[in-house]
């Protein structure tokens, strides 16, 4: 895991409304989502998550135990190594970022941040594509705004 003070354009975000893709129900359809494989550990729970388009899906989980965040995002079919960026920061910049990137064959992460009751910014990439949550689950499933890339 390697930290970062911040994370290039993140401090400009666009509020970008979720597309909705149409799939064929034929042979050639899309892989199916992917599903959050448990990587944070025992007594976290999903509680945001937030596709990253047509490759896979970011999860934001939560320990009540810890008080910790931690995100991981998961491909839809493993495969041979791509580039993969999974990070998690406080909306309010108190702490540094965290973040795991490399070339991964299923999911980059997990990333953890002590976050009881603070609004955090988290995401991740697939390749060459990018989706970020801000300002989310501030105590309250405060549902963030999303912006894809």
């Amino acid at each position: 895991m390697k930290r970062s003070r911040a994370i290039a354009g993140s401090a400009v975000l666009a509020v970008a409304g979720l597309a909705t893709m149409a799939s064929a129900t034929t042979a050639s359809a899309a892989p199916a989502a992917a599903s959050y494989n448990g990587a944070c550990g025992s007594g976290y729970t999903v509680v945001n998550s937030v596709p990253v388009t047509g490759k896979g899906t970011a999860y934001l989980t939560y320990s009540a135990k810890t008080g910790k965040n931690c995100v991981v995002t998961v491909r839809n079919s493993p495969g041979k190594p791509v580039y993969m960026y999974t990070y998690l920061a406080p909306s309010d910049g108190t702490s540094d970022t965290v973040f795991d990137s490399g070339l991964y064959t299923s999911y980059a992460g997990p990333v953890y941040l002590p976050a009881k009751g603070r609004c955090v910014d988290w995401g991740g990439t697939i390749e060459s594509v990018s989706v970020s949550v801000s300002g989310s689950n501030c105590g309250r499933l405060a549902p963030g705004v999303v912006t894809h890339h």
